[in-house]
């Protein structure tokens, strides 16, 4: 799970350059000289860039309150302060922001910044998880299917729901999850044609050792299916590659 909140850190702080659609006239102006200074993606730009993000983030632009927050939470042209990273997170994600409040769930969780605290962790995880943030429903599959803190029981059929939206966006974590749920019946009726399906899918979408775990279960069904059964998985994982088109 961490490792999947740091890529997506990390790519949104590769990203800075591209707002949403700004509030006024003169936000669009501020994005427009945030978008010069940091366009080149090298790191002192940042410095510059986050002037004019800093502008346009006490206007209120909760776009820029959250890339504030990951240029703190990373250190990217400031010093790394997990305090202040929490402060713009916070203003982004009570004005919706869904990344943002999937980030501050993620502090809350670990404790960076904030004192830890698994129920709020989970409220900001719902939050931005109900607003279609796939790494946030993939949190809360994990988090159901452990039933290892305070703040949520342990409840596979949960998991289920969880991990099968985010696995429906295309997340690969979520689709292995989701494989291993099939396979062996957890929260849902034990189904190796879904089971190969999800874990095929997975397996295209992954690389290295987690790869290698998806062609392993995806095995591992595959050996107790019949010949008809194996090519309905095929099927099934072909028209839904064909339904749901990759991000080029």
């Amino acid at each position: 799970m961490t490792h999947f909140v740091a890529v997506l850190a990390l790519l949104t702080a590769l990203a800075l350059c591209l707002p949403v659609q700004a509030q006024t006239p003169a936000i669009d102006a501020l994005w427009a000289r945030a978008e010069e200074e940091t366009g080149a993606g090298v790191p002192q730009p940042y410095v510059e860039g986050l002037r004019f993000f800093r502008l346009a983030a006490d206007q209120g632009d909760a776009n820029a309150q959250f890339n504030l927050g990951v240029m703190y939470e990373n250190g990217f042209g400031v010093p790394e302060d997990d305090v202040e990273a929490v402060r713009w997170y916070r203003l982004a994600a009570d004005q919706g922001y869904a990344s943002a409040q999937h980030h501050l769930g993620f502090m809350y969780e670990t404790g960076a910044g904030v004192p830890q605290d698994d129920i709020e962790a989970v409220r900001w995880y719902r939050l931005a998880a109900g607003q279609g943030i796939a790494v946030a429903q993939v949190t809360l599959g994990f988090m159901y299917a452990d039933g290892d803190t305070r703040a949520l029981p342990q409840d596979d059929a949960e998991a289920v729901r969880w991990f099968r939206l985010a696995a429906d966006q295309g997340d690969a974590s979520a689709q292995y999850n989701l494989g291993l749920m099939y396979g062996n019946g957890r929260g849902i009726p034990q189904d190796d044609v879904q089971a190969h399906m999800w874990f095929n899918l997975a397996a295209s979408r992954l690389t290295s050792e987690a790869r290698e775990r998806a062609v392993q279960g995806r095995d591992v069904a595959e050996g107790r299916m019949t010949p008809e059964g194996l090519n309905e998985a095929e099927r099934l994982a072909r028209e839904w590659d064909a339904a749901h088109p990759r991000d080029p």
